[in-house]
C-alpha cells in the first residue's frame, strides 16, 4: 500500500514540522500489513529458482518479503530496536548485511534475550553489536533505522508468530526528520545500555 502525504498539514505541536509539509518534497510511504498465509520461500527470497518439486513456501512478495528487502537494500547502517527476535529469517538478514560491512546494531529487552527461539546469541556470535536494558520495565519499542534514512516502525515484534498468527503493522517512512528522530532515541539507548552488551565471538 503505497501512500503519499498531502501536500500541507499545520506545524506538529511539538516543534517538528508535519509530514509533507510545503517545505519539503511529498513522503512515500508503504504499509506492510500482516499475518502473512506462509513463511517465503528461500530460494524466492535469494532470488534463485526453487528446486523443490513441491514447495509449499510463498513464492510472491509477502509482507515479510517486503521487510526482509528492506534490510537487503541497506548500504550503510542498520540499527535495530525491538523487543523480541525469533525470526530466523529476519536475523539471517542482519547477519548477511553484517557480512557486507553494513553496521548493524541491535538493543533488546533482557528478558526476551533467554526466551526460547531467540536469535540474540546467534546475532551476536556472528559480530552483531547488541545491547539490552536491565530494569524491571520494558523495552518495548519496535523499529529499525536503516541508512539513518529510512524507518520502520509499528506493532511489529521480529517473530514468526508475529508474521504467521498475529494482526500486526509495519510503516516504511522515508521522511528525514522522522528517521532522524529515531535515531535520536537508538543513540540515547545505545549509549544507556552501554554496560549490558551481549558478549560475541
Amino acid at each position: 500500500i503505497a501512500l503519499f502525504s498531502p501536500p500541507s498539514f499545520s506545524a506538529h505541536p511539538g516543534g517538528l514540522p508535519a509530514m509533507g509539509s510545503s517545505s519539503s518534497s511529498p513522503v512515500c510511504e508503504d504499509v506492510i500489513l500482516f499475518p502473512d498465509k506462509s513463511l517465503p520461500c528461500v530460494h524466492y527470497v535469494a532470488g534463485e529458482a526453487c528446486t523443490r518439486k513441491h514447495c509449499n513456501f510463498a513464492h510472491e512478495e509477502t509482507g515479510l518479503v517486503r521487510v526482509l528487502n528492506q534490510f537487503k537494500a541497506a548500504r550503510r547502517s542498520i540499527d535495530v530496536c525491538i523487543f523480541t527476535l525469533t525470526c530466523d529469517e529476519i536475523s539471517n538478514a542482519l547477519i548477511a548485511a553484517h557480512k557486507r560491512r553494513v553496521a548493524v546494531r541491535v538493543i533488546t529487552d533482557d528478558a526476551q534475550m533467554s526466551t526460547k527461539g531467540s536469535d540474540i546469541q546467534q546475532l551476536s556470535a556472528a559480530g552483531v553489536l547488541v545491547r539490552h536494558d536491565h530494569s524491571r520495565a520494558l523495552m518495548h519499542h519496535k523499529f529499525s533505522v536503516i541508512d539513518r534514512t529510512v524507518l520502520l516502525n509499528g506493532s511489529f515484534n521480529y517473530t514468526r508468530a508475529a508474521v504467521l498468527n498475529n494482526r500486526e503493522n509495519v510503516v516504511v517512512d522515508r521522511s528525514s526528520r522522522r528517521a532522524h528522530a529515531f535515531t535520536h532515541e537508538f543513540e540515547k539507548l545505545w549509549k544507556e545500555f552501554a554496560q549490558n552488551k551481549v558478549p560475541g565471538k
